[in-house]
């Protein structure tokens, strides 16, 4: 044996008992902190610890502009991840930009899912408009209504298990916001009144209950849409004008008037049900509470909404090599058949096996906003549209003001559909 042989040899014995390279290494881009981001990352280490042959290395990136800059610019140079999460609201966007890959019926067989396997709004919004699938839905998040039960004790709002009841009507509403402020609530319904997300989740909850829609055609606010807008922002300027919410209230601050007991009532989404469950479980929350779908306040059940899914980006002029797709479509069915980990922050699984499922209907308050997933309202299907887009920019710039009393909801509405109508191309 020369010295030749004999370093082959030494290395050969050296590598075994050394785990095999993974087949696949599969690269994921997120935008989830917190919560989100520390459920996903036990996912993402569940997962890989049970397919030696499929590897994800993740990375996050921060939320709204600066990820989907990040994608759009990478996509087109062939630089981007294999899989990424995307939220559904910016689907019409990246239909615009190019940036994403058709999910076929194929795709989906590898992954052991069906489209039938999703809630209809999703799928709906995760399509174009002749219905080819672009994403795949992971969950619905929305806003919805927690209260404190203290202020609603032996009122007509509370029944005998200490949930919400007797609101099904605006009228209903604004009677519990002034039972609550006689109660001595500060604040009864708190949201973020100073912000884009806040203000932009309820204006648009509004509008949806009334049947409304923003955008049409290609028109922002057009026949009897501006009258439902202005509606919407005249609602949410007499909670302001009565003192039931508070002024300019960032988003922090918006929550921390419900926890610390100032607010009856707080709308937000579903992903701070782990701020108040952690708050209740180590005993620093000074009272009992709850969560309902946002009640039908108006003519009909609607709640702003939008969804995490998961997207694969155009690899510049490159196709994705057929057997790696297969072991991204994998990693998505995975996460499907174990989003009972990711409905933990709150979120209701889109994927109806797992949401129909008896452990996900023993959780609460999820199980008892679950069935807004049947009434979720989309953000419009826009190119201006969605998640950190020009209609949020609205809601802060132009709705906000309103509100507060610095410009008739009329004007609001006007200069609302002049911007936005001037952003379409």
């Amino acid at each position: 044996m020369n010295r030749f042989t004999s370093l082959a040899a030494a290395c050969a014995v050296s590598l075994i008992g050394l785990p095999a390279m993974a087949q696949h290494e599969i690269t994921w881009w997120d935008f989830l902190a917190g919560g989100d981001g520390v459920r996903m990352r036990a996912m993402i280490d569940q997962f890989n610890a049970e397919h030696p042959d499929i590897n994800i290395t993740p990375t996050t990136s921060e939320w709204g502009v600066p990820f989907y800059t990040r994608v759009r610019t990478s996509a087109a140079v062939g630089q981007g991840p294999d899989i990424m999460t995307y939220h559904l609201s910016r689907i019409p966007l990246a239909l615009q930009e190019g940036i994403l890959t058709p999910i076929t019926d194929a795709d989906l067989q590898a992954a052991d899912l069906a489209i039938g396997d999703f809630f209809e709004t999703a799928v709906d919004a995760a399509s174009d408009s002749d219905g080819t699938l672009y994403a795949v839905p992971f969950d619905i998040h929305s806003i919805v209504l927690y209260y404190n039960r203290s202020y609603f004790e032996g009122s007509e709002f509370l029944d005998d298990d200490g949930t919400l009841t007797g609101i099904n009507s605006l009228e209903d509403f604004e009677r519990a916001l002034a039972h609550a402020a006689e109660a001595g609530s500060r604040t009864p319904l708190s949201y973020q009144t100073g912000g884009a997300g806040g203000i932009w989740r309820v204006f648009y909850t509004l509008m949806g209950q009334q049947g409304g829609e923003l955008i049409v055609d290609g028109e922002v606010l057009p026949g009897d849409n501006a009258q439902k807008a202005q509606r919407a922002i005249e609602i949410m300027a007499n909670w302001g004008a009565q003192g039931w919410q508070p002024e300019q209230a960032e988003y922090p601050a918006s929550v921390a008037l419900f926890t610390s007991g100032q607010s009856a009532f707080h709308l937000n989404g579903v992903w701070e049900v782990p701020t108040l469950n952690d708050l209740q479980n180590d005993g620093s929350l000074g009272f009992e509470w709850g969560a309902v779908q946002v009640p039908q306040l108006l003519d009909q059940e609607a709640t702003w909404a939008d969804s995490h899914a998961f997207a694969l980006p155009i690899q510049g002029n490159q196709e994705m090599d057929p057997e790696r797709r297969a072991a991204v479509m994998t990693v998505i069915g995975w996460m499907q058949r174990h989003a009972i980990a990711w409905a933990d922050a709150g979120h209701i699984p889109a994927y109806r096996p797992v949401a129909e499922s008896d452990a996900y209907l023993a959780m609460e308050p999820n199980a008892t906003y679950a069935s807004l997933a049947d009434t979720a309202y989309f953000d419009p299907r826009s190119q201006i549209a969605g998640v950190a887009s020009p209609v949020y920019d609205a809601g802060v710039n132009v709705i906000g003001p309103a509100m507060h009393g610095f410009m008739s909801p009329e004007d609001a509405v006007a200069q609302m559909r002049a911007e936005l109508q001037a952003l379409i191309r």
